[in-house]
């Protein structure tokens, strides 16, 4: 069977549920569930730098992380936040991901919303959590100024200075 396609229910994760409606059987949630603990404890061991992500509170399906600026690009320094909501088909279908604090990106719109490949179209059921945060921290310091969310920050990427200027100005607008 192919990776993306849950066996339980031979459902391809390109078509996208959510969980909101389908809460899906016990024993799905309870697979769910175990795969998260299992993440979670991998995460956890791994122990790599600049990622972190933990349940919020005691829901498993909903988790809070965090990535760190890579160093030696305009995000060094800055550290952010990101929600993470796991629908009852993960894996085979994609969390939905969104910053929780200011990023000022081009591929990141105000709401905090992100376009990434990998959290569409591209799923891959052998992803993981591990997985998204370090393609989210690439995504900061390697934006698809092609595909913009934020038109602002794409016109801003060419000039690094200003738009270095211009991110703290936001992340630190709302951080407080």
């Amino acid at each position: 069977m192919a990776q993306n396609v849950n066996p339980r229910n031979g459902v391809a994760s390109g078509s996208r549920k959510t969980n909101e409606g389908n809460t899906g059987s016990s024993k799905d949630t309870h697979s769910v569930s175990k795969r998260l603990q299992t993440e979670l404890m991998s995460l956890m061991m791994k122990g790599d730098k600049g990622i972190s992500a933990f349940p919020d509170g005691d829901n498993i399906f909903k988790w809070i992380g965090t990535i760190a600026g890579p160093d030696e690009t305009v995000f060094s320094g800055l550290t952010f936040k990101l929600s993470l909501e796991f629908p009852s088909g993960y894996p085979y279908t994609a969390p939905t991901v969104k910053f929780t604090s200011a990023c000022f990106h081009p591929n990141v719109d105000t709401a905090g919303n992100i376009c990434l490949d990998i959290l569409k179209d591209k799923w891959s059921a052998l992803l993981d959590v591990r997985t998204i945060l370090i393609s989210m921290q690439s995504l900061l310091s390697e934006p698809n100024i092609e595909s913009p969310l934020n038109v602002k920050a794409a016109q801003m990427w060419k000039n690094q200075e200003a738009y270095r200027k211009h991110l703290v100005e936001v992340v630190h607008k709302n951080s407080n």
